[in-house]
């Protein structure tokens, strides 16, 4: 089974979005994945998504409000196949934090949608509901994006077509 880690700062506005986003599309395409979300910040460590956040979700059919923000832990570079940042930022951040020899893929979400490459999903926390639906929107692009080649691959990062092994998770 593949498993996606969304990653943006706090863990209460984009990233619970796009794991939101993802797991819709996967579950749209049949796919069998694990899905998540961080912050690479504490401080919203236990905290439902930023209000805004639900109400975008919510106006684009999914509940996120179950959802409760957690801080990356070092040993999501081994339990995740991917880890994804909504911006470049956190990406860099990850890029520190990450383990040598772990297994962690890490990208930029909108990476994963052609023409976008490079670009992050705004921050909306300092905005009103546009904002939100504008990183929902980005958030759902990307997510989808990822989703449609996990399926069209069937592959994790450093698979090379052989059946891979069952890790227990």
């Amino acid at each position: 089974m593949t498993s996606v880690l969304f990653v943006c700062l706090g863990n209460i506005c984009r990233s619970p979005l796009a794991e939101a986003a993802f797991r819709a599309e996967a579950e749209r395409l049949g796919l069998e994945v694990e899905a998540d979300s961080a912050g690479t910040g504490d401080w919203h460590a236990g905290h439902p998504p930023d209000r805004r956040a639900t109400a975008a979700a919510a106006r684009n059919g999914i509940d996120i409000s179950h959802l409760r923000a957690r801080q990356v832990r070092p040993q999501d570079f081994d339990r995740f196949d991917h880890i994804v940042a909504l911006d470049r930022q956190n990406l860099r951040d990850l890029q520190r934090l990450q383990p040598r020899g772990s297994k962690a893929e890490l990208s930029l979400l909108l990476d994963h949608v052609a023409g976008r490459e490079g670009q992050a999903v705004a921050d909306p926390y300092y905005g009103g509901d546009a904002h939100f639906d504008t990183a929902w929107a980005d958030a759902a692009a990307g997510a989808t994006a990822l989703a449609r080649r996990i399926a069209a691959t069937g592959l994790s990062p450093g698979q090379t077509g052989e059946p891979r092994q069952s890790e227990g998770r």
